[in-house]
C-alpha cells in the first residue's frame, strides 16, 4: 500500500536520479533511497556507466554510515536491473540485503529486464508497490525509454532565432543572435546529448565547432563533463566537407553520413567515420541515421543545424522536441526564416504543444512538442 511518506521518499529518490544528467549515458538516470522506521539511512545514484547502479550505490552509503539495510524499503526511481552486464543484478544486491519492500517509480522498459526484476523481488518475499511518480521518473529518460521502446532517439531540434521568426540575414551571416546565457544553456543541452547532428549547409556557413566546452557549462565537475564529448554527426549528402572545419580540428568522434560513396577528410584532431546512408532524392536518409544512433546506444540526440536540415527533420515526423531561444532582436522580412517547409494551405501547418516558456539572461526559452491535434 502506498503511503503519503512514499511520495516524499521517491521525490527524493528522483532527485538523487537527476545528478547523473550529464554522466549516466548511454545508461539511464535512477536513484535509489533506502528507509527504515521513517529514516534515510542510504543514497545513491547511477554516476556513470561501468560504475555502481543506483542500489548498490545506496547499499554501499549505508554501509558507509553503519546502519543495517535488513527491514528497510528501498525507493528506486527505475524497476531494478537483473540481468549481468557491466555490473550484476540490482535485483539479486537488494535480495542478498535482506530488504523487506521495494517502491518503483517505473517499470524498466529494457526488454531484458521489463518486471523480470520486480518478480524475482517478489519470489525472494520482498514487498512490492508502485508505480510510483510515473511520470516525473519518464521525463527523466526520455531517449532511453524512447531507444527500448521505438529503438530510436530522443531528438530535440534546437533553434534560435530572433523575435520576427528569423534566423539569418539574407548572406547567411547567423552567429549570436542570442546572447551568453542562452549558449551556455545549449552547452547543457549538448551535455547530456550522445550525439549533436548539424548540416554541411551550417558548417559551411558558420564553421563551428560543436563541441562541449567545460569554460561555458557553469556546472559542478564541468571539466569531467566535458571530457565525455558527444558524438559530432554532420549531414552531408554530397561529401561537402572541408578538411578545415572547426569540427575537424577539436578533440571528439566525428560520424560524417553521406548519401553516396565519396572521400572523407582528413582531420588532425578528431577520430572521423564515414558512412552511407542513401535515401531520396540523392539525400542522406535522415531517419535510417536516428536508427544507426539507437544501435549506438544513442539516447538523446541534439540537432543544430539550419533551415533546411531542421525542415526535413520536422516533415519526417522524426522531431520529439524544438527548443527555441527568441532574442530581443527584429532582423528585418529580407533575413532567412527559421524552417524551410513548403506548406501551402492552413490545413497543412503543424500545430505544437507548449511545454514551458521561460527566460535565459535576456532571451526566452520556449520549449513544445509536436501536437497532431493542434
Amino acid at each position: 500500500m502506498i503511503t503519503p511518506a512514499d511520495f516524499n521518499f521517491m521525490a527524493t529518490a528522483i532527485g538523487l536520479a537527476r545528478r547523473g544528467l550529464y554522466s549516466s549515458r548511454p545508461n539511464p538516470r535512477v536513484g535509489c533511497v533506502l528507509v527504515r522506521d521513517g529514516r534515510v539511512i542510504g543514497e545513491g545514484w547511477h554516476v556513470r556507466a561501468g560504475e555502481g547502479h543506483a542500489e548498490v550505490n545506496a547499499l554501499a552509503d549505508a554501509r558507509t554510515r553503519g546502519e543495517d539495510v535488513a527491514g528497510a524499503t528501498a525507493y528506486v526511481s527505475l524497476e531494478p536491473c537483473c540481468f549481468t552486464g557491466k555490473t550484476g543484478p540490482c535485483s539479486e544486491a537488494l535480495i542478498a540485503a535482506r530488504i523487506a519492500r521495494l517502491v518503483y517509480a517505473m517499470e524498466d522498459p529494457n526488454p531484458r529486464v521489463a518486471g523480470q526484476g520486480l518478480q524475482q523481488l517478489q519470489a525472494a518475499g520482498i514487498t512490492v508497490d508502485g508505480p510510483l511518480l510515473e511520470d516525473e521518473a519518464r521525463a527523466l529518460n526520455p531517449g532511453f525509454i524512447q531507444r527500448m521502446e521505438r529503438k530510436r532517439p530522443w531528438l530535440r531540434l534546437k533553434m534560435a532565432m530572433s523575435l520576427d521568426g528569423r534566423t539569418a540575414m539574407a548572406s547567411g551571416e547567423s552567429k549570436w543572435i542570442t546572447g551568453p546565457a542562452a549558449r551556455r544553456d545549449v552547452q547543457r543541452l549538448r551535455a547530456r546529448s550522445d550525439a549533436v547532428i548539424s548540416g554541411i549547409e551550417t558548417v559551411l556557413r558558420d564553421d563551428p565547432s560543436l563541441n562541449l566546452r567545460a569554460a561555458e557549462l557553469d556546472l559542478p565537475e564541468a571539466e569531467d563533463i566535458a571530457r565525455r564529448q558527444p558524438l559530432r554527426v554532420i549531414v552531408d549528402s554530397a561529401g561537402r566537407l572541408p578538411a578545415r572545419a572547426q569540427t575537424l580540428q577539436v578533440a571528439g568522434k566525428v560520424l560524417l553520413v553521406n548519401a553516396r560513396p565519396c572521400n572523407p577528410p582528413k582531420a588532425s584532431v578528431a577520430s572521423v567515420e564515414q558512412v552511407i546512408l542513401p535515401g531520396a532524392a540523392e539525400r542522406v536518409d535522415l531517419a535510417a541515421l536516428l536508427g544507426l544512433l539507437a544501435e549506438r546506444q544513442c539516447n538523446e540526440v541534439l540537432v543544430e543545424a539550419g533551415a533546411t536540415l531542421a525542415g526535413e527533420f520536422l516533415q519526417r515526423g522524426l522531431v520529439d522536441e524544438l527548443i527555441i531561444y527568441m532574442a530581443p532582436k527584429l532582423l528585418g522580412s529580407s533575413a532567412r526564416p527559421l524552417f524551410q517547409i513548403p506548406l501551402d494551405t492552413m490545413a497543412a501547418q503543424l500545430g505544437l504543444k507548449i511545454d514551458e516558456i521561460r527566460p535565459v539572461g535576456q532571451d526566452w526559452r520556449i520549449t513544445a512538442r509536436i501536437d497532431p491535434e493542434a
